[in-house]
């Protein structure tokens, strides 16, 4: 047996959690957003393009995690967190769609052939391929879904009780799917 210090055992997320509601410590809240913040920041990439609508999203998922805290009745903290961060990225894509909407009578017409997708064409192409992911077997529409939530294939074998080499053949076998089914039109998205 060494002769160092030992490290205390990791505090549950729910008893922070309680902490924090019952005595307001932002030290508490602090641990969470620690604790989240990075699993939260991947969620966000996963759905906007760029860092930094996936930073303001990530701000305002927190925002709304301190405003709630109060409604969190235990169970998954980290599960309740990723679903506030899946309603705000979409608040957001909604809010930016409708601003974009407004914004297209004044812009000049964009050239025909363009390298990159606008973060409408983008959102359209996410909601085609949800779409299609229902008619996906459930252990690749799983296995896509955790991805695109940004776990790690090692966490989805945990998850789901299947070999890490199960979960990336699920994975490429759905991506292959998804991309017959959409034509070939399917970018980077998953």
């Amino acid at each position: 047996m060494s002769s160092g210090a030992q490290t205390a055992p990791a505090i549950p997320d729910e008893e922070i959690v309680r902490v924090f509601q019952t005595t307001g410590s932002h030290d508490s809240f602090r641990e969470l957003f620690d604790r989240h913040s990075k699993m939260v920041f991947s969620a966000c990439r996963g759905f906007f393009a760029d860092s930094a609508a996936a930073e303001d999203a990530t701000q305002q998922t927190f925002l709304r995690v301190y405003e709630r805290i109060n409604t969190f009745q235990g169970g998954n903290f980290a599960a309740w967190v990723r679903q506030i961060a899946k309603n705000v990225c979409i608040d957001q894509w909604r809010r930016n769609r409708q601003e974009a909407a407004m914004d297209e009578s004044h812009l000049p017409e964009a050239p025909a052939a363009r390298a990159l997708y606008s973060s409408a064409e983008i959102r359209l192409m996410l909601e085609e391929v949800w779409k299609e992911m229902q008619s996906l077997p459930p252990e690749q529409r799983i296995c896509l879904t955790l991805i695109m939530e940004g776990y790690t294939y090692e966490e989805i074998a945990l998850r789901m009780g299947l070999p890490v080499n199960a979960v990336k053949s699920h994975v490429q076998n759905g991506r292959r799917m998804l991309f017959r089914k959409m034509g070939g039109a399917m970018p980077q998205l998953i």
